[in-house]
């Protein structure tokens, strides 16, 4: 209550913030649903296609290379000040369903990766948009609000393999049910929400700050933070349900798990967004990567192991792996010149979904040639070096970025 009754200042219902947040977040989850829904029937597409565990990995890289085409293009263009951020979330959600039900008429290799490639860039339109709608809502605890919206993207990554879990569906079904949720989130947004009182910066794109960026330390130590969270999360989210796999012998089982670890993320994610009110930024994050990373270390040499231990240990890690998603453009909006933090924060994003193409690829490479163990220890460096890049960051001198009268807040495409 103490969150609504300070925007309710500036908003003559005091529930409204609360009740806005609810409807973005649920539509959020069924929005999101496209981004690893190969994931989940990535065992019946091998066979159906004769594909590698390379081929497969592809099937994610290629979302991860359009997300970061379409986020840039979308900066760069400026697009979230041009078109109302409710609107553009909706064509964001009718693109990537459309691109998502594609590869069910496609039914080849070649041409799904295009259509990947396609999902990825209309979800550039979806998650930021999302978070810059509702931010307006939010003066003040906005670490909470984006937790809780970082928390509904986590779901709706996820909701794939609860669908194959629960239906045991073959894949094309699946992608259909999969891209009917994007399309229904996306219209749950546009039609049953409104635009706030608070004002949100988008984050533009300008190439010629480039160096003036770089040459700030707290962006280079806050950067370092997110690269290693993403070294580790979308490979994490993406394998999963195959290490779950061989744990249980039992894809639909696999299937079930891989949802409640991944998630586990929606309420690590609000837990990490209270706390960065509460306390700082670099203690929320590095919190979050100590326990992710010391995860990354033990879980893969469990795959023998007990399931219900190998479970209860891979709920931590979901718990966790992404709770300090929220905290690194944060940090990035309260160390950068105003005037630069939209280009820092289109930067940081480019590099780091890039860097999660080796991670992806790499896992099932090195879990066939050496097992899991030393596949999921391959992921435990990037949080580790985040952690002490948040370490360096908290106790470092820091440049002061003089604040203006009414600081603007930018929402930036990505997690």
């Amino acid at each position: 209550m103490a969150l609504d009754a300070v925007d309710a200042v500036d908003h003559p219902d005091s529930r409204a913030p609360r009740r806005q947040l609810l409807i973005h977040a649920g539509g959020l989850v069924l929005a999101m649903a496209t981004w690893f829904s190969t994931a989940a029937v990535l065992g019946q597409l091998r066979e159906a296609w004769s594909l590698t565990r390379a081929e497969g990995s592809w099937l994610t890289i290629v979302v991860q290379l359009g997300f970061v085409a379409g986020a840039v293009t979308s900066s760069a263009l400026s697009l979230a000040d041009r078109i109302n951020p409710r609107r553009l979330l909706l064509l964001g959600s009718v693109g990537a369903a459309l691109a998502n039900a594609a590869i069910v008429v496609f039914d080849s290799y070649g041409l799904a990766l295009v259509a990947r490639f396609a999902t990825g860039a209309f979800l550039a339109g979806v998650y930021p948009p999302a978070l810059k709608a509702m931010s307006s809502w939010y003066r003040t605890g906005r670490g909470f609000a984006l937790g809780a919206m970082i928390g509904a993207l986590t779901l709706g990554s996820a909701l794939p393999h609860l669908i194959n879990a629960i239906g045991g569906l073959s894949w094309k079904p699946l992608m259909l049910v999969v891209s009917a949720l994007s399309l229904t989130g996306g219209l749950i947004i546009e039609r049953g929400c409104q635009d706030g009182p608070h004002s949100v910066g988008a984050a533009v794109l300008d190439a010629s700050q480039l160096r003036s960026i770089i040459a700030n330390r707290d962006f280079r130590l806050a950067s370092v933070g997110y690269f290693g969270h993403m070294w580790e999360l979308y490979a994490m989210w993406a394998w999963i349900a195959a290490f779950y796999g061989d744990v249980v012998d039992n894809t639909r089982a696999a299937s079930l798990i891989a949802f409640f670890v991944i998630a586990a993320g929606a309420v690590g994610s609000i837990y990490a967004g209270v706390m960065s009110d509460r306390r700082t930024r670099t203690e929320a994050a590095a919190l979050a990567m100590r326990w992710s990373g010391s995860v990354a270390f033990v879980i893969g040499f469990l795959v023998d192991a007990p399931w219900p231990i190998v479970v209860g240990v891979g709920l931590v890690w979901g718990f966790w792996v992404v709770a300090d998603s929220a905290q690194f453009s944060t940090i990035v909006t309260e160390v950068v010149e105003p005037a630069h933090i939209g280009t820092a924060l289109t930067l940081q994003l480019a590099v780091g979904f890039i860097l999660t193409v080796f991670t992806i690829f790499l896992v099932p490479v090195i879990r066939d040639a050496h097992g899991w163990g030393w596949a999921m220890v391959l992921l435990a460096p990037g949080p580790v070096l985040g952690m002490v890049a948040m370490r360096a960051l908290r106790l470092g001198p820091r440049r002061p970025v003089v604040p203006e009268p009414e600081p603007q807040v930018f929402i930036s495409p990505f997690f």
